[in-house]
């Protein structure tokens, strides 16, 4: 039995599979979501590490000698 057959025997089977596959976009967009940081901690984290690298840099050149 082929696909044609099966679409041809349930007229439902196109439907049920659009559905399934608008579900399963949908369930991958949300974890997706979930996976990728928003835009303000990616910000924040960004802007914690030039804080860090420039107190960092700035022991090391208080440290050289002249």
């Amino acid at each position: 039995m082929d696909l044609h057959s099966t679409q041809a025997q349930n007229p439902s089977f196109h439907e049920d599979i659009s559905e399934y596959v608008a579900q399963l976009q949908l369930h991958m967009a949300l974890q997706a979501r979930n996976l990728v940081p928003t835009l303000t901690k990616a910000a924040d984290s960004r802007e914690q590490l030039l804080q860090q690298t420039q107190a960092n840099i700035e022991k090391l050149v208080s440290r050289q000698a002249i």
